[in-house]
């Protein structure tokens, strides 16, 4: 899992800054940050899609009906895009 950190973000210009205490060597480097809550969010449908994926893999259809079990994972799917996009799902 990752670390998470408390900083702080000038609502100004953006800059974030965290706590640590300066050892007088510090350099500044680009590194690239993204919001816990988006994280969490992305995360989350990661999960949701993941079990999809998993029920398409491991799902055997009796004989003949694979075209019904296509279409329900195939709505299902639509149904987590939509979501994920924020939009109503088209039937």
């Amino acid at each position: 899992m990752s670390e998470h950190i408390t900083a702080w973000e000038c609502i100004g210009c953006g800059r974030i800054e965290g706590a640590r205490p300066c050892l007088g060597i510090c350099q500044d480097r680009k590194v690239e940050f993204v919001y816990a809550d988006e994280h969490a969010t992305a995360l989350a449908q990661l999960q949701r899609m993941t079990s999809l994926v998993q029920q398409l893999a491991w799902t055997h259809p009796r004989e003949g009906e694979w075209e019904k079990s296509f279409r329900a994972l195939q709505e299902r799917a639509r149904r987590m895009l939509a979501t994920a996009h924020g939009v109503a799902a088209v039937g």
